[in-house]
Order: structure tokens, then C-alpha cells, then sequence
């Protein structure tokens, strides 16, 4: 009777943009956008701070940044050994008021190693905030809803990251660099602030998935199909990369566009993914992970191929070329905004999910330093293949999504911990 009677309840608004239950998770919602929201405020514009504020070569800012990134590398497993240990609600704590303290340091910070230190200690907060957030999302959330609820909470982090960024842009319009000070210090602030949200989350492990006890021991198998659920992530890496390190040089130097282009494409990726995200996954995105990731690749493959269209030597001898770059610029970053839809939740769900210790420290530590070490290399990767040619980055990362398309069927759970599905 219970199950007919939930057959034939009436869809909801909420059922058809395809948001989860929502309800009881006020405090978990607030602090994952309130952490967006202070990385959208300040970490575009640590350069411009330490440049334009606190007068330091332009040369040795930029070296001091990679190099304190650089050595927060490690701390994904450092943040797995402590998720094992005290569990996720707490790294995510711990990651957010270390976050806090870093940026809080920039206010003291006068010298090069001064901001490495301050960038070591910004970027271990990252890194473990992420080393934990997926695990959490198993631990306050119904396992049935686990992919819709990395829809929403992707969503959460695009609504976030632009109210922050527009935050900043009002500032420094209004009251110019000297405001960055004060964006520092309330930077920080929201860092606490989603902090105590998430130290006042009620949390709960999820039940093993009816695996045996020998079966829940790591084995050879298990390993290797985590390893390579490390690798094909990495394209999706590096095509988040694309567009905070490749596309403003790509569209202002290889295209001869203005500086606006980047913002707009920004802000269409931006609308799209915030907007169609949970409806997409639920309603039009397969419902097994590894073929959502293959349809993902492929859509990012030909994305990648369309961002290179305006590049083509013929393209600036045919009437209205301005128009048609303008044109294949706003189909690309389309392509990329669909595929990341259906590549960034499935790929988070395979990361908890795919082998039976999916969602503990030591492998979701491995899987976030996939993530810092591709944002860390983009910068050198792509740069260095733009100044080869206008054409090469997009070839290259087009071949990275069309090899990850065609592992993504491999990323198959064992009989032992797939669920069994009655149709």
C-alpha cells in the first residue's frame, strides 16, 4: 500500500528540477555555499593583492603561490589518515579554519616566503576540505540520492564561487584595490562562519553495502580499478583548469578578442551549470556512473574541438569572422558546461562508491591529489602548448576526454558490491 501510495504521488517542482530532499540539511547546504561563496571572493585576486597592495614583484608573487600549493600537495593524505580517524564532519571543520588562517596571514604577509607560507596553509584547507566533502555528503545524505545530492551541492559551489567573485568585482569598483584589505578579513570570516555550520551537522556513517567481512579487505582488483578511476578523472581536471588558466589568454592573444570574452563565457557556463544541473542529472544524464562519465567525455571532446574552430587559419579570411569565432566560442563553452553536468557527479559518486573502501581516507585522498597536482600543472601545461600553437591545447585535452570516454566502461563495481536493480 505504502509503496503504490508513493508510486502515485503527485510530482513536485522540486521532483522535476531534480533536487533532493532538502529538508534537515539547512546548516549543510549554508556551509558548503558560504565556503564557495569566500573562494569566489579572494583566491582570483591573491596576485592583484600582493602586487598592487603590498608592492611585490609581479615575478615573485607568482613563484612564492605555486610553490606554497605545491607543498599542500601531500596533505590530501594527510586528510584521508585523519577522515579514518576522527571522520569527515571534522576535517571538513579543521579545513575550513585553516583556510581561514591563511588568509587571515595575508594581511602580515610582506615577503616571498611569507606568502608561501600563507598559500601552503590556504591550499591544505582546500585540499582537505575536498578530501572529505564527498565522504560527508555519504554521511548526511540518503544513499539513494547520493548523485543528486554532488548536482545540487555542484550547483551550490557555481552560485557560490559567482556571488563571491561579484562581491569582489563591487568592491574594487566602488572603493578600489584598498578595499582588498577588507575582503581579506571578511574572506576569512565566511571561512569560520561555514566552519560552525558544519561542526553543528548531525552525521551518520551509511551502512555497509551488504559486503561480507572478508570482502570489505582491499584487494588487488579493488586497487587497480581505483587507480584507474584516479586516471580518467584527470582529463575532467584539467578541463576544469581550462577555463581559469586557458581560455582569457587563448580568447585575448590567439583571437585578438577583449578582455570581456573570458567573463562572458564565464558567466554562461556559470548560468547553465547552476541552473540545469539537477534536473539534468536526474531527468537526462544515464543513471549507471561509468556511462554518464563516457557521454560526458564524448561531449567534452567535441567541445574541446569547437574552442578550436576560431583558432583554424582559415577562419580570419571568411566574412564575418568575428562573428562566427564569437559564435563557435558561446557552442564550445555550451558542449563544456553539458559535459560537465553529466562528468562532475557521476565521477564523484564512482569516487565513494566504486570499490568498498571507496569513501575512506587513504583513497579519497588519492583521488583529491589527482585534482591538486592536475591544477597545479595546468598553468605550465597549457601555456607552454599555447605558445606552441593555438591549436595544440585543445587537441591535447580533446585526445585526454576521448581516451577517458573510452575507458569509463572499465569502471564497473564487482558483483559482490554492485547493487542489484530489479528492472
Amino acid at each position: 500500500m505504502s509503496a503504490a501510495t508513493e508510486t502515485r504521488r503527485p510530482r513536485t517542482a522540486a521532483d522535476r528540477l531534480g533536487l533532493p530532499v532538502l529538508r534537515g540539511h539547512g546548516l549543510f547546504i549554508t556551509g558548503n555555499l558560504i565556503d564557495s561563496v569566500g573562494n569566489g571572493m579572494l583566491l582570483p585576486l591573491g596576485l592583484l593583492y600582493f602586487t598592487d597592495v603590498q608592492g611585490l614583484p609581479l615575478a615573485q608573487v607568482g613563484a612564492a603561490m605555486t610553490a606554497g600549493q605545491a607543498l599542500a600537495l601531500p596533505v590530501t593524505f594527510l586528510a584521508g589518515r585523519l577522515m579514518d580517524r576522527f571522520g569527515p564532519k571534522r576535517v571538513v571543520v579543521w579545513a575550513n579554519i585553516l583556510s581561514a588562517a591563511g588568509f587571515a596571514l595575508f594581511l602580515l604577509a610582506g615577503r616571498p616566503w611569507h606568502i608561501a607560507g600563507a598559500y601552503v596553509l590556504v591550499q591544505a584547507g582546500i585540499n582537505m576540505y575536498f578530501t572529505a566533502q564527498r565522504t560527508l555528503i555519504t554521511h548526511v545524505t540518503r544513499a539513494g540520492e547520493r548523485r543528486s545530492w554532488f548536482a545540487f551541492t555542484g550547483s551550490l559551489r557555481n552560485i557560490g564561487l559567482a556571488a563571491g567573485s561579484a562581491a569582489a568585482a563591487g568592491a574594487l569598483t566602488v572603493f578600489g584595490n584598498g578595499s582588498l584589505r577588507w575582503m581579506i578579513a571578511a574572506d576569512a570570516a565566511t571561512y569560520l562562519l561555514a566552519a560552525a555550520c558544519f561542526a553543528a551537522l548531525a552525521t551518520e556513517p551509511p551502512e555497509p553495502d551488504g559486503a561480507s567481512p572478508t570482502a570489505l579487505v582491499t584487494r588487488t582488483d579493488d586497487t587497480r580499478r581505483y587507480l584507474l578511476l584516479v586516471a580518467v578523472n584527470i582529463p575532467y581536471v584539467l578541463a576544469q583548469a581550462v577555463l581559469a588558466v586557458l581560455v582569457a589568454v587563448y580568447t585575448t592573444r590567439a583571437l585578438g578578442l577583449p578582455a570581456s570574452a573570458a567573463s562572458t563565457l564565464f558567466v554562461v557556463n556559470t548560468v547553465i551549470v547552476s541552473a540545469c544541473s539537477t534536473a539534468v542529472t536526474a531527468h537526462l544524464a544515464p543513471k549507471v556512473p561509468r556511462r554518464a562519465v563516457a557521454a560526458g567525455y564524448l561531449v567534452m571532446t567535441a567541445g574541446m574541438g569547437v574552442f578550436a574552430v576560431p583558432a583554424l587559419p582559415a577562419l580570419p579570411a571568411l566574412p564575418g569572422a568575428a562573428s562566427a569565432a564569437w559564435a563557435a566560442l558561446i557552442v564550445a563553452i555550451t558542449l563544456f558546461s553539458v559535459a560537465e553536468i553529466l562528468l562532475g557527479p557521476a565521477l564523484s559518486e564512482l569516487s565513494v562508491s566504486l570499490t568498498p573502501q571507496a569513501a575512506g581516507g587513504f583513497t579519497q585522498g588519492l583521488y583529491q591529489f589527482s585534482w591538486a597536482v592536475g591544477m597545479v600543472a595546468a598553468p605550465a601545461l597549457f601555456t607552454g602548448l599555447l605558445e606552441a600553437g593555438p591549436l595544440l591545447p585543445w587537441g591535447v585535452e580533446a585526445a585526454a576526454c576521448l581516451v577517458g570516454a573510452l575507458a569509463a566502461p572499465a569502471l564497473r563495481a564487482p558483483n559482490r558490491h554492485r547493487r542489484r536493480n530489479p528492472r
